[in-house]
């Protein structure tokens, strides 16, 4: 089991913050407050989260019964409360994180599963994710598999999103799949509470910046969206209700999934 880093619990982080507004227990006293914070300025903190979650756990379902038994999940954060290796215990998972705080409690938190991996690197430098030993050794050479790219593209900048998805193309079998999750906002849109929470991820070293729709199906290229195409995460996961106009903080929120494919 790899040494845990030193780390300062009076800053909160932004994965230990994701993982309190999901109802995880890896947080503390600072994770808290600052998340608390947020629900205070953006009240539909809460429900955008569990919907990413929700999402996730609807995708690794479905590409598990559709036969898929390997995931490569990027930027996975903390692997608790309903992720892929819950959801699907029998399949073999690969995490990828590069905060080596988040590395060190998900590995612990796996407990030596046989089928669950943890890798620590930056998704940005994608052809080392690619191309590390740890993948041979868990999906040998086998490259038709599921890639999860859930909750992460707020934090990428169009350059980077579009390599990764690149990369991925190249490197994959056809019949490969992904899916992904884009946090879109109306292009100008903007409120004060809004750009306060904007600011305290910027304080947390994790800039967000949300997207209009119209640029998230841009980005995609060169996988495909498969039949179904992009819809809003509240009809993947059966609840077109459970967000209200005023859970889109006049700022015009939606959370989209999408599955792409290879053919």
């Amino acid at each position: 089991m790899p040494e845990k880093q030193p780390m300062d619990t009076n800053l909160p982080n932004a994965a230990r913050v994701y993982d309190y507004s999901l109802g995880g227990s890896h947080n503390f006293q600072a994770d808290r407050q600052a998340a608390e914070y947020m629900f205070m300025l953006v009240p539909s903190t809460k429900k955008w989260v569990r919907l990413l979650r929700m999402f996730l756990t609807e995708a690794a379902v479905q590409l598990s019964e559709e036969g898929y038994t390997m995931f490569l999940d990027l930027a996975s954060g903390l692997p608790t409360v309903e992720h892929i290796h819950s959801s699907v215990p029998d399949a073999k998972v690969l995490y990828v994180d590069n905060d080596p705080v988040v590395y060190s409690y998900g590995t612990e938190i796996l407990g030596g599963n046989p089928n669950v991996r943890y890798l620590e690197a930056d998704i940005r430098e994608i052809e080392k994710v690619l191309n590390a030993p740890i993948v041979q050794e868990l999906f040998g050479d086998n490259r038709r598999l599921a890639i999860g790219f859930n909750g992460i593209t707020p934090f990428l900048s169009d350059e980077e999103i579009s390599r990764i998805m690149a990369a991925t193309y190249a490197w994959a079998a056809p019949g490969s799949k992904m899916w992904v999750t884009w946090e879109t906002q109306a292009e100008g849109k903007m409120t004060p509470q809004w750009g306060q929470f904007l600011g305290m991820f910027e304080q947390m070293g994790s800039p967000l910046h949300l997207i209009p729709e119209v640029r998230a199906r841009e980005l995609v290229a060169p996988w495909q969206p498969d039949a179904r195409g992009f819809r809003p995460i509240t009809e993947w996961v059966g609840l077109q209700d459970y967000i209200t106009e005023a859970d889109r903080e006049q700022v015009g929120l939606e959370f989209y999934g999408v599955f792409l494919e290879k053919p």
